[in-house]
């Protein structure tokens, strides 16, 4: 990803992160299940983590290389849409089988976090 799609995507990220904790703080307490409600929380959490993460990446793009971090933005990115997607769809449908894919959006974050520390081992930036 380049520098100022990185920048709109984690702008969407977050605008989204807000829109949903917001829909299920108001619209959906009242008709999801406590777990629900939590599995829903916590794909809001995530994706809001990852979204902050995401502009953290643009703070860093003339320091450090970009392909790298545009890598790890894109990983950022397919851990949020399987991770907090699935977890959304499972809180709003209660499809259980959608739990099942939720961990390969966890191990896109993680990836995202391992290219992240890699970059910065790999940085002859000035310390």
């Amino acid at each position: 990803m380049q520098e100022r799609h990185t920048l709109a995507t984690a702008a969407i990220s977050m605008f989204l992160a807000i829109a949903c904790g917001a829909f299920g703080a108001h619209a959906l307490k009242q008709s999801l299940s406590a777990e629900m409600l939590a599995i829903w929380q916590t794909a809001v959490h995530y994706q809001m983590i990852h979204g902050l993460a995401m502009l953290g990446l643009v703070a860093l793009w003339q320091r450090y290389d970009q392909k790298r971090l545009g890598q790890t933005a894109l990983l950022f990115l397919i851990g949020t849409v399987i991770f907090s997607g699935s977890l959304y769809l499972l809180a709003f449908t209660g499809i259980k089988w959608l739990g099942a894919i939720t961990p390969i959006g966890g191990v896109a974050f993680l990836g995202g976090w391992i290219a992240l520390l890699f970059t910065a081992l790999a940085s002859k930036a000035a310390r």
